[in-house]
């Protein structure tokens, strides 16, 4: 993994505008810092537990996706349900799954990663084991709804609980190294269908063992899920400062350097190499005032690497944030494909093959999963270089309109090419969400209101439910051509989403600057210290609803809780002295 790639902030001008320029590599090595303690602690952090909540993801993706790889050997014929019954209950996992994110994160922060994942892994892994019996629809519902209420708000927490350890522009590598496991499950998903296939295929499975080879498979994954889940609650530290595989110097270093890459998010713009490359003309003065390390009080320097914790004002802020519904919309249509081929890839590959053999199909799945984790890693990493999300999202989705277009033109008599169609449509797949919960983690100092934030980015996962509705079994025997077509039309809504969200933050970014020139060095240091600048506070309308519900006994709960949410300034993303990154 590549070394620290955070900023240095002095209260020298000279000293910001050398910063600016160095390798992203070396910023870390000054002559403040031991390089050789950073290397140890990044390189435990990257091999002990960066692979672990990796491992995690993996088994959360193969729980998702296994019913896929089950239908392509017969799933639901051989329980006596209709084809479209595995539609419904992925329809109803996603309704679930999809519905509850903010609550599961919420959640999760409230009770720390370390208890509420492994919990949840314990619970879904043995759902998924219980798939071995279904013999109804009822059974076969209820088990997916189970499953998506339980996964809910796993992948915020965990998110969250990642950017607890690494500095911003470490971050976006780690996490499509974390979440490129939903692309090596899918592949994984594959193998492990092939292997189980053509060792308990119908023709041997009555014979040698008398299960069906579907019910091997349930097992085999459910099982593994709750192994590892038991192995979280021993693996996974709170935060740094008490990880058991860093030393005493490791732990206080690995947290200081948090604190100080979130506090410098006031000042410092976050997500852009330099003010030249994002197109600003901003001065020194007003990126440079302060250094953000006088200003840190032991509670405030404790909330960054903790896993626990959430406040009033984390909640108000989070929900009325107009900036996470945008983007929202714009997650939901790019993730379609993401859902769609996590789950149907084997139904879609099925009329490429002569013969449709369940295991060959399952096979086929892994080239296309794996070359998506490649193409994910390679332009997390050009993101981190170069301290932008944005831009490569749109690239990704560009790669993704490439292969719908070859997808829907290629005629169904040309196996081969539509094949590496799906390839290139599959390669540009993974690219937007996880950068884009990159620019949510790194635009939001708070960790409480990040965890909330990523999961009303949760949200996205209704990409889930419109995939099950699109990839119908009558669309089958056309090679689901319909729901390509509808299919591009969102991707491609969603890059025009994504063009006019970084165009909102441009003009934002511009506003702020404009408005901090107006205002004395006083007034900044207010701004950037307390968020109590000369601007008016927000939410003045709540004040007129905490006004009339006090009178009330039974609504006074409501009254205290919103004057707590309000009775601080503005905090984090905010400040307007906050500049988003791109």
């Amino acid at each position: 993994m590549a070394e620290d790639e955070s900023y240095e902030l002095t209260e020298a001008s000279a000293s910001q505008a050398s910063a600016s320029t160095m390798p992203p590599d070396e910023v870390e090595d000054t002559p403040a810092m031991d390089p050789g303690l950073h290397r140890r602690t990044l390189l435990k952090l990257d091999c002990l537990l960066l692979p672990f909540l990796a491992l995690l993801f993996l088994f959360n993706a193969l729980d998702k996706s296994n019913i896929g790889n089950a239908e392509s050997a017969h799933f639901t014929a051989d329980i006596g349900l209709d084809r479209g019954a595995m539609n419904t209950a992925v329809a109803l996992f996603f309704a679930f799954f999809v519905t509850l994110q903010p609550l599961g994160a919420a959640l999760g922060r409230r009770y720390g990663m370390v208890l509420w994942v492994p919990s949840c892994m314990i619970l879904w892994g043995l759902s998924t084991a219980l798939h071995a019996w279904v013999r109804h629809k009822w059974q076969l519902y209820t088990l997916r709804i189970i499953i998506g209420c339980l996964e809910a708000g796993f992948y915020p927490v965990t998110v969250t609980y990642l950017s607890l350890f690494y500095t911003r522009f470490e971050f976006g590598r780690r996490l499509s190294f974390f979440y490129g496991q939903a692309a090596v499950g899918g592949a994984l998903g594959g193998v492990l269908s092939y292997v189980v296939f053509s060792h308990f295929g119908d023709d041997k499975g009555d014979v040698q063992t008398q299960w069906r080879p579907w019910q091997i498979l349930f097992l085999l994954e459910g099982s593994l899920t709750i192994l590892v889940a038991f192995v979280g609650y021993l693996w996974l530290p709170h935060s740094v400062e008490t990880a058991w595989f860093l030393t005493p110097e490791e732990r206080l270093y690995a947290s200081s350097r948090i604190i100080r890459d979130r506090d410098m998010q006031n000042t410092s713009t976050v997500g852009q190499k330099d003010d030249h490359d994002a197109g600003h003309d901003y001065d020194e003065e007003s990126r440079g005032l302060l250094d953000p390390s006088k200003h840190s009080t032991p509670t405030q320097a404790r909330q960054p690497v903790d896993d626990r914790g959430l406040s009033p004002h984390d909640i108000l802020s989070a929900v009325s944030n107009t900036k996470i519904w945008h983007i929202l919309a714009c997650n939901i249509l790019s993730s379609i494909p993401v859902y769609a081929f996590s789950v149907f890839l084997p139904l879609v590959l099925a009329p490429l093959t002569k013969n449709a053999n369940p295991a060959l199909v399952n096979l086929l799945t892994a080239p296309p999963h794996l070359c998506g984790a490649v193409v994910l890693y390679f332009f997390a990493s050009y993101s981190d270089k170069h301290r932008v999300r944005l831009q490569p999202i749109l690239y990704g989705l560009l790669i993704m309109v490439t292969g719908l277009v070859l997808v829907v033109l290629l005629p169904m008599s040309w196996p081969i090419p539509r094949y590496l169609a799906l390839v290139i449509l599959l390669s540009g797949t993974y690219v937007a969400s996880p950068l884009t919960v990159a620019w949510i983690s790194g635009n939001t100092p708070s960790p409480g209101k990040r965890a909330l934030l990523l999961g009303i980015n949760g949200w996205g996962n209704l990409a889930g439910v419109v995939a099950a509705l699109l990839f119908r079994p009558k669309y089958a025997d056309s090679g689901y051509i319909v729901p390509f077509w509808w299919t591009l039309l969102c991707v491609a809504l969603a890059a025009v989403g994504y063009a006019l969200f970084l165009r909102r933050l441009k003009v934002e970014n511009e506003f702020r600057q404009s408005l901090l020139r107006k205002w004395d060095e006083d007034d900044v240091e207010l701004e950037r210290s307390e968020g109590t600048g000369p601007l008016p506070q927000d939410y003045r309308w709540l004040r007129r609803v905490i006004g009339s519900t006090k009178p009330y006994k039974r609504l006074a709960w409501v009254a205290d809780w919103l004057e707590q949410a309000t009775r601080v300034g503005r905090e984090g993303d905010e400040k307007k002295t906050f500049v988003y990154g791109l």
